[in-house]
């Protein structure tokens, strides 16, 4: 089957499968996560067809798709709509596994992931050990045959939703901090967790802090070696960062933005459409978001080569992240008072009510507001900077 009959089978799929319902949430997405409910119910859908890891070797669940077909599936998933897939167990914590984990692990937790069952989140983040990750202090303590893990993680994404959690912890204090890190898989279910919802500024709640109040963990949960858990930690990482195609979803932002100019005017009663200015800044953007769909087909060509991305998921963060900020500040220079009243409820894909402005500017604010910690998660942009600095250019 070439490219061009792959896209057709892609395209007729997403036609028979993808509902109304389904579209909606994903238009309503203000941010990488879409409505939990409609994410599952298309994980479940995905799964069910064998298309829901495509980036997994076919051994493990993948589909034995070409680089380029993988590429289309992702591109036509985003330009129809369909939520977003969580990323924690499928892009991060799975290809991890297969790397690192043992031969228990991965046969008990990858088919987890892959149906949906096991739902992951990622605790990394503490509230003193953010970009300096390496400062983390959630102490895990051997006990028998067990961890005992005290102390908590923030800024933790879907922590509500999640039945397990991946952690870095510390299990010793001797020499360099990265040293006594580990990295262990945890059940939310565990006595002694709590997790807290934190509210964000556009009134939903995406991010938790969890709390470990002496949780007993088996030491099989261990992934890699006591202690060298910073390893594991940065490739994942790798993933995180350079596993996400941020300009295909800069190509459904540039498709939006079109919509929004064709139908706008300016302060001075000028279409958008023919104003020679905002077409400068429109095209600029539109030039550097071809140039990193470029950079990331390189790290996909990488990946099928058995290699890992490498310092380039960390280029591919800072430009894919900015590029975004950028189109958003494009869209709410476009869309002008139309942004400013709250409409948190009318973001929900069950809301049949009437809303302020048009459809097509409804997600502009939030998207706007969200998308402003884009260049902070996952590592901030200075961090990304610094790696490509040492790695990339030996400074």
């Amino acid at each position: 089957m070439n490219d061009t009959q792959f896209r057709e089978q892609v395209r007729e799929f997403l036609k028979s499968h993808l509902s109304a319902d389904l579209r909606r949430a994903g238009e309503l997405m203000t941010s990488v996560f879409a409505e939990y409910e409609a994410t599952m119910q298309w994980h479940r859908i995905l799964y069910q067809q064998g298309w829901v890891a495509p980036d997994w070797p076919q051994e493990y669940g993948g589909t034995g798709w070409t680089l380029s077909q993988r590429y289309i599936f992702q591109e036509e998933c985003k330009l129809a709509n369909a939520p977003a897939l969580l990323p924690m167990g499928l892009q991060m914590l799975g290809p991890m596994l297969i790397h690192y984990g043992t031969a228990e692990q991965k046969e008990h937790y990858l088919p987890r992931i892959l149906s949906g069952e096991d739902v992951w989140c990622q605790g990394y983040s503490e509230p003193g050990a953010g970009s300096d990750l390496a400062s983390l202090s959630t102490s895990a303590n051997a006990d028998g045959s067990d961890y005992l893990i005290n102390g908590s993680k923030i800024w933790t994404s879907y922590a509500q939703h999640s039945n397990k959690i991946f952690c870095l912890v510390r299990t010793s204090k001797e020499g360099k901090p990265q040293r006594g890190i580990s990295f262990i898989l945890i059940d939310m279910a565990s006595p002694g967790i709590k997790v807290d919802p934190i509210v964000g500024l556009d009134g939903r709640v995406e991010q938790c802090q969890v709390f470990f109040d002496n949780v007993r963990v088996p030491a099989k949960n261990l992934v890699g070696e006591e202690n060298q858990g910073w390893a594991v930690a940065k490739y994942l990482l790798e993933f995180e960062r350079g596993g996400h195609n941020f300009t295909i979803d800069h190509k459904k932002q540039i498709a939006k933005l079109k919509k929004q100019i064709a139908d706008e005017c300016t302060a001075q009663g000028t279409p958008r459409i023919d104003d020679p200015v905002f077409a400068t800044k429109l095209a600029a953007v539109e030039v550097d978001a071809l140039a990193l769909e470029y950079t990331e087909l390189r790290i996909k060509g990488a990946l099928l080569a058995g290699q890992n991305p490498g310092a380039l998921s960390s280029m591919t963060k800072i430009m894919g992240t900015e590029l975004g900020q950028k189109f958003n500040e494009l869209s709410a220079e476009v869309m002008g008072l139309n942004i400013a009243p709250y409409q948190e409820h009318a973001l929900w894909p069950q809301y049949q009510g009437e809303t302020v402005g048009p459809d097509y500017g409804l997600t502009t604010m939030a998207e706007y507001i969200n998308n402003r910690a884009s260049t902070i998660y996952g590592g901030t942009a200075e961090i990304q900077r610094d790696i490509i600095a040492k790695h990339v250019l030996g400074l």
